[in-house]
């Protein structure tokens, strides 16, 4: 287990908690990594409400209404991609805050204006707040990128919270 992770999942249930708000995930690259950090926490379930691992385009499209011709002209990992991943997740559970990632975790599958490493995060709220956040992590391997990601959600989850 990754204590670092772990507490970073911790803050973000405690302020949910003391909120009472809830949460929902949509990953492609982290496959599941985020939703596992948060539920291996006990009592996680009165916060965390679902998680939607939508690894392929089809899953993202079915799962989650994100429209083919975002992917066709955007690709999997855009900006407009994961704005849509969210927009789908908060949409398809009811919950109060939901994230999205989407990116490339390696060590294949980059491109020169995609790069193995880059990832796009979407974080958005039942009161219309939203963030953005495009990483470039760097080709520092496979886990690293998808610990690295997990970070990044749990501090957008954290900023919405305590914004409430």
């Amino acid at each position: 287990m990754d204590c670092d992770l772990v507490a970073q999942a911790q803050a973000v249930l405690d302020v949910c908690r003391s909120r009472k708000l809830t949460i929902a995930t949509a990953e492609s690259c982290t496959g599941g990594l985020l939703a596992a950090t948060l539920t291996d926490i006990p009592g996680s379930s009165e916060v965390f409400d679902r998680g939607f691992v939508t690894y392929s385009n089809a899953a993202k499209e079915v799962m989650l209404g994100v429209p083919s011709e975002v992917l066709a002209r955007h690709g999997a990992v855009s900006r407009a991609t994961a704005e849509a991943m969210v927009a789908g997740t908060l949409a398809n559970s009811g919950v109060h805050l939901a994230v999205s990632i989407t990116g490339i975790a390696g060590p294949g599958g980059g491109l020169p204006d995609k790069p193995v490493g880059l990832v796009h995060f979407a974080a958005t709220s039942d009161r219309g707040q939203f963030l953005h956040q495009e990483c470039r992590f760097g080709d520092i391997g496979r886990s690293q990128v998808r610990r690295a990601s997990v970070i990044v959600a749990l501090r957008m989850l954290l900023e919405l919270a305590q914004a409430r």
